[in-house]
């Protein structure tokens, strides 16, 4: 049976999942939470080989393990490959927990989450899942009926999740950083004027072109209101080109790649335009900024555009779907972009909205919600059988 994780001084705490930010930015947030509570607690993040989960947890300075998995598919002449590498990261990752036991799991959806969670639960770890998107994800839902307890920021979701499992509606996890909502010297970190409002345009933390392009295709405009300035996010693959495109123009500008000071970044916004992952809309609701916002339009479920709605449906957000066509979305953003930068109360509302719907409190209550569990439960379904129908997109 495995040990309480208040028996030992420095217990191991593990997070699975990786592949974007809005996975494992509220697994950090997370981890600051446990670490307030339990400070000597060790953590180890089982995610995947891009290069975003490097930088955000190398940042953080924790034990990153990387898993190289390939995307689920119903062709059937995928699956050698998929399973393949599944099972490479099954080996991979059980090597590290023969090496040290985590006291706890914690899922934080994808792909990449599989592989340790389901080794967790058949050593009969405590588990526990955090769901910030409206709509869970496939591994989320084939997790979710064995996890202990799954953590959810809308109580819409629990009617997509499967029956009779254990649901805590808490929000989704912010980082401490963003529950201060004066950040000191964030106009200088970026080199902006104080006394200018600032427009952040961010596609979250790999870029988004489409938001980009239809950004750049409105500086005329932008330029045009003087009170205005703007802090551009690009990521990596655009910002040569979205920084040439701000080159000789007379509008404050700052155009970045990429930020680990988001908190600041939002500190400092009037207004945001974005796309719709669930950690950055609950960033967004955290800090009090009122939101553009264009989904991205390319997952099947569009499950960016469910978070949207539920933002707009509180009135902190104003919703612009992604046609994924310079052509189809300059007119469109400019008809709601412009108005928007013009009318300060729209704008004051919306930042009143959204501060509403805002749970900065939401890290400490998975956190202590993972204790209770971790250190109280003794878990009876070690070894029971998990077939790997996920990894077939079944």
């Amino acid at each position: 049976m495995v040990s309480a994780i208040g028996t030992s001084d420095a217990p191991l705490i593990g997070f699975a999942g990786g592949g974007t930010g809005g996975h494992l930015y509220p697994a950090l947030a997370v981890a600051e939470a446990l670490r307030r509570q339990l400070p000597h607690a060790r953590f180890v993040f089982f995610g995947t080989n891009r290069p975003i989960d490097q930088q955000i947890i190398g940042q953080a300075g924790y034990e990153l393990v990387k898993q190289t998995l390939s995307p689920l598919s119903a062709a059937p002449w995928r699956w050698p490959s998929i399973l393949h590498h599944y099972r490479a990261s099954m080996r991979r990752c059980n090597r590290r927990f023969d090496r040290d036991m985590p006291a706890m799991m914690i899922g934080t959806g994808g792909l990449g989450s599989v592989p340790p969670m389901r080794i967790a639960m058949q050593l009969g770890l405590p588990t526990a899942l955090l769901n910030p998107d409206l709509l869970p994800g496939r591994a989320n839902r084939y997790l979710a009926k064995r996890a202990d307890i799954v953590f959810t920021q809308w109580e819409t979701s629990t009617k997509h999740l499967p029956p009779n499992i254990n649901i805590r509606v808490t929000g989704c996890p912010v980082r401490e950083a963003f529950q201060s909502h004066k950040i000191v010297d964030a106009h200088q970190r970026f080199n902006l004027d104080p006394n200018k409002k600032t427009l952040l345009v961010t596609g979250a933390s790999q870029g988004a072109r489409t938001i980009n392009q239809a950004v750049v295709a409105l500086l005329d405009d932008i330029q045009a209101l003087p009170q205005w300035q703007v802090l551009h996010l690009a990521g990596q693959l655009d910002f040569e080109s979205v920084t040439q495109a701000y080159t000789g123009r007379t509008i404050q500008s700052s155009v970045l790649p990429f930020t680990h000071q988001m908190s600041a970044a939002m500190s400092i916004a009037s207004l945001v335009i974005s796309r719709a992952g669930a950690s950055t809309l609950s960033e967004i609701a955290t800090m009090g900024c009122p939101s553009l916002l264009l989904p991205y339009p390319f997952h099947k479920d569009m499950h960016q555009l469910a978070n949207a709605e539920m933002m707009a449906q509180h009135g902190a957000s104003l919703v612009i779907k992604d046609l994924k066509s310079v052509a189809k979305n300059v007119p469109a953003l400019r008809a709601v972009l412009l108005p928007l930068l013009n009318d300060e109360k729209r704008l004051a509302t919306m930042a009143t909205a959204a501060r509403d719907i805002g749970r900065p409190g939401a890290a400490s209550a998975v956190a202590s919600e993972i204790l209770t569990i971790a250190c109280g439960q003794r878990n009876e379904k070690a070894n029971e059988s998990m077939e790997p129908d996920f990894c077939m997109g079944r």
